[in-house]
């Protein structure tokens, strides 16, 4: 198909054979052959994600301070732990969210549209010789709630969560995770039987993250093609 959209695939949906991988079959297909210099170049473990670009969300995790004043951080290495409602993130151990989400027993997180850009990049500015971060003075925040935390105004969707544990030993970073207590989604980007899903992200396009140093607009997408029979 050189028109630009994919062509069938093998035992998605249809009736063809499904191909058999050449591992198990003996057949010689390459799919992937990386040994050849040409193609690929080996990189160094420890650096290799900036040698790419992946895609991940970003999201707002908001925590409060000792005094009550409210911390938000961007994060984009946060994700659903499972489908049972835990959430997770990796931070550092020696950042204000990790301290505060520990004293408080709980934190809340934000998923910002692509139009808040600005004020996401805005919660990651640097913390002034107080120790005070007055750009977050620009941004709007509502209590949450069910735990004591503050929600920033504007995401289409909310997790208010309670610590659950902090997972050390990963080098220089930890792993958050709490369970989601409560969770609210906007009208405007909650799935509903009748929109359907493509036009519902091209009428509320999704922010990512592109890693390193890169954010994208999702406002097209397509189905994916789970093969017959498929199962979470």
């Amino acid at each position: 198909h050189m028109s630009g959209e994919p062509g069938p695939l093998q035992g998605v949906g249809t009736d063809a054979p499904a191909r058999h991988h050449p591992a198990r079959t003996g057949c010689r297909a390459r799919f992937c052959d990386v040994s050849e210099p040409s193609r690929y170049s080996a990189m160094d473990p420890a650096t290799v994600w900036d040698s790419f670009f992946t895609v991940a969300p970003l999201v707002l995790v908001g925590t409060l301070e000792a005094d009550g004043s409210p911390d938000i951080a961007p994060k984009h290495q946060a994700t659903p732990l499972g489908m049972s409602g835990l959430f997770g993130f990796v931070c550092r151990p020696d950042h204000a969210t990790l301290r505060n989400a520990v004293a408080t027993d709980c934190f809340t997180v934000g998923y910002p549209s692509p139009a808040m850009v600005v004020q996401t990049s805005l919660a990651a500015s640097p913390r002034d010789a107080d120790g005070t971060k007055p750009t977050l003075d620009l941004m709007s925040l509502s209590p949450a709630r069910v735990v004591n935390g503050v929600l920033v105004d504007g995401c289409p969707a909310h997790l208010e969560c309670r610590l659950e544990r902090v997972i050390d030993g990963l080098d220089s970073d930890v792993l958050v995770v709490g369970r989601v207590v409560a969770a609210h989604v906007s009208d405007r980007a909650r799935r509903s039987d009748d929109v359907d899903d493509a036009d519902l992200i091209a009428s509320a396009p999704v922010l990512a993250y592109v890693h390193p140093g890169r954010v994208a607009s999702i406002h097209e997408t397509k189905e994916f093609p789970y093969h017959r029979g498929f199962h979470r």
